[in-house]
């Protein structure tokens, strides 16, 4: 076992890449200005991993997202493992025929005798200003998507460990990586990590927060604090949006009595609203409070900062929601 090493996401994320490539030949990395003559790619993430294998393995493409999907499932069709960055979150909209209608559904229109196991990397979050084109949390649209798995990391443990459970896969799986918290440094154990799996960051009784993305560590943050004032929070990194991990949640939530779930992404039809869902029809007589939900507001994320820093849930609204249903 490799002893852990603090990195920032980022650089976890690369270290997966490199690691992956390294130890099976079939992988191949495209997108746009994803090889070392364009920078490694907007933020970095691929820096270094053409000169080391190759551009005909690092693939910098023209700007076309429906292109790069659909040549990243057109080569694992043929038997490559391929790995596409779709640079924003926002931008998938542009390559939803290839993803919706073709990745996710060739191994059910085949009877199962075909798979197509790409990875499709994409960044997205608010915190920095991109405007509403750039920022949107959409995971909901892909677990809503049978056949596709979603997984969104809140570590650069995570990170890595997922990153490198999704290039196995032999489905299609939608990695997404939340753009503030890239530089968020942490231990990286170097092994990979269950797809579907929660995690349960800090162990409590009084009430369970389920959240994901940096929607974990304002979490962590309000347990911390609620701690002070004798509550004891529990709070569980979903990690996988789909499959979602249903049994650690509701054993959380069956020994709280509370739950509140947390989200970026628009509150209105998210993947909270499931979840809530799901803990109403199984754990309804042991509830001790209405199951809460936050979310962004039902609007495009702004542009002006302080309206950006309004629209998503953050430290102060969750423990003002975690209060109120711990009173």
């Amino acid at each position: 076992m490799t002893d852990p090493v603090k990195m920032t996401m980022i650089d976890a994320i690369n270290r997966a890449l490199h690691d992956a490539m390294e130890e099976n030949g079939r992988i191949l990395l495209l997108g746009e200005d994803v090889a070392d003559p364009e920078d490694g790619g907007v933020f970095g993430a691929t820096r270094g991993l053409s000169t080391r294998f190759g551009e005909d393995r690092v693939k910098s493409t023209p700007i076309s997202e429906q292109a790069i999907v659909g040549a990243a499932i057109g080569a694992s069709l043929v038997g490559y493992c391929p790995v596409a960055e779709v640079m924003l979150m926002n931008f998938m909209t542009v390559a939803m025929d290839m993803l919706v209608n073709h990745a996710a559904k060739l191994r059910f229109m085949s009877g199962g005798q075909t798979s197509v196991p790409i990875t499709v990397r994409t960044m997205t979050g608010s915190g920095l200003s991109l405007g509403g084109q750039h920022s949107d949390f959409v995971e909901a649209w892909f677990a809503h998507t049978a056949g596709m798995k979603v997984v969104i990391p809140s570590s650069a443990n995570d990170a890595y460990g997922l990153l490198r459970s999704a290039i196995d896969d032999e489905d299609p799986v939608i990695f997404v990586e939340t753009l503030p918290i890239y530089w968020a440094q942490g231990d990286v154990s170097f092994e990979r990590i269950p797809i579907g799996r929660a995690r349960v960051c800090r162990e409590g009784s009084d009430l369970t927060i389920i959240a994901y993305g940096q929607m974990v560590p304002h979490s962590l943050t309000v347990a911390a604090e609620l701690a002070k004032q004798g509550k004891s929070v529990e709070v569980v990194d979903l990690r996988t949006v789909s499959p979602w991990d249903r049994d650690t949640v509701l054993a959380s939530v069956a020994k709280t009595g509370r739950a509140l779930i947390v989200h970026e992404a628009v509150k209105e039809y998210g993947v909270g609203a499931e979840i809530a869902s799901v803990i109403g029809e199984a754990l309804f007589g042991q509830l001790k409070a209405p199951i809460q939900r936050l979310g962004g507001a039902y609007c495009p994320v702004p542009f002006s900062k302080p309206l950006e820093q309004a629209f998503a849930p953050n430290a102060d609204s969750i423990g003002a929601a975690a209060t109120a249903l711990l009173s």
